[in-house]
């Protein structure tokens, strides 16, 4: 009997032995789908952010600052604890990289040791940036950059206008007003995407339409003194200057028109001899100076909106959320740059002594 149970027990086993192999087989599938979409989950967290911020878009943000030597970079300042408590953001006290790229590294690896769920950054130099954001991104720290792109790295969103259109509508500017002759742009940094932009769409926006102006090129770096010493060098060899192309009114505004004025060149708009300039920031002082006939026209380049939706995009970034290219509901339109960086090209209005009295320019609204 207890052979034969023992016989009628194997045979059992065996006869429930393809079942039980596909039972283990089920169990194995369950826990690995299980594992998957645990791991799924911890893999969607990070891609949006979360794991370096709340979902509900909360946590501390820190703002870096190129410069403060700039009226306009002067006015973002003032505007971003504004926009930062009408979008609900809780920043941080801004901090100034002081025109340094290494210190503005250095200025966000302090920002992240402190614990920001979330970096507002506007880059002096497009290439240097990516060290700073490479570290934000391996703690889980979404980006936005303001003002300037970076040329590699991730950010959630560039926050800027066209400037490719800057040099261009000042190129057209100076084309209708000027003809012929020479004009000279001074240039910014070409270490910044916005100086490199700015500079390739005014020499060829001239050459393809206005053939019969001359350009002749002032690299300044984004440095007032620079520009002085190097416009007073160009205007002793080229005194026949007819246009100026001023990449940055923040900084080269005063020497420009110091300079001209000591050569005694600087002539009002109608009167013989008037050098046409054309400017770009939309600062009060350049509005000054077209009231005033000193200038003709600026690019006003929105200090207020870079402020606002600086802080609009890293909150949404901080809670995960993503954007496609397209119009926005705010007059703009979210591009794809190279490399895959989305870039909300806010507009940038011309100013001229048409429009320079317009309420609704920021440079018109400043204290």
């Amino acid at each position: 009997m207890a052979g034969g149970t023992g016989r009628e027990a194997r045979r059992t086993s065996q006869r429930n032995a393809p079942r039980a192999r596909r039972a283990a087989r089920a169990t194995a599938v369950a826990v690995g789908a299980a594992l998957t979409l645990g791991l799924a989950a911890c893999g969607s967290t990070n891609d949006t952010g979360a794991s370096g911020a709340s979902a509900d878009g909360t946590g501390k943000v820190g703002v870096i600052l190129p410069l403060l030597t700039s009226p306009f970079w002067q006015a973002y300042n003032d505007y971003v604890p504004k926009m930062a408590t009408s979008e609900g953001v809780d920043a941080l006290k801004t901090v100034n990289s002081n025109s340094d790229p290494a210190q503005q590294i250095t200025d966000v690896n302090n920002e992240l040791n402190q614990g920001v769920k979330g970096l507002v950054v506007a880059p002096l130099d497009s290439a240097a940036i990516e060290a700073g954001l490479d570290q934000a991104e391996r703690k889980g720290v979404p980006v936005v950059a303001v003002d300037v792109a970076p040329d590699r790295g991730k950010v959630a969103m560039v926050v800027r206008a066209d400037n490719v259109a800057y040099g261009e509508k000042a190129c057209d500017y100076l084309g209708a007003h000027v003809g012929s002759g020479k004009v000279v742009q001074i240039m910014g940094d070409l270490a910044s995407v916005n100086g490199r932009e700015r500079s390739q769409a005014f020499r060829s926006c001239v050459k393809k339409k206005y053939p019969e102006l001359t350009v002749l090129e002032i690299p300044a770096k984004w440095e007032s003194d620079t520009a002085a010493a190097k416009l007073d060098t160009l205007l002793n060899a080229n005194p026949d200057i007819k246009g100026i192309y001023m990449q940055a009114g923040g900084v080269y505004l005063a020497p420009t028109l110091q300079t001209l004025k000591s050569k005694k060149m600087l002539k009002k708009a109608g009167q013989s001899g008037h050098i046409v300039i054309v400017s770009n920031d939309g600062i009060p002082q350049e509005y000054d100076a077209i009231r005033a006939g000193q200038i003709d026209a600026t690019v006003s380049q929105p200090a207020d909106a870079y402020a606002k939706y600086g802080m609009y995009y890293i909150k949404a970034a901080m809670a995960g959320k993503t954007f496609e290219p397209g119009p926005t509901d705010h007059d703009s339109t979210i591009v794809k740059l190279a490399g895959g960086i989305l870039e909300d090209q806010l507009p940038a209005p011309l100013v001229t002594k048409d429009n320079v009295d317009a309420p609704k320019l920021w440079g018109n609204t400043v204290q």
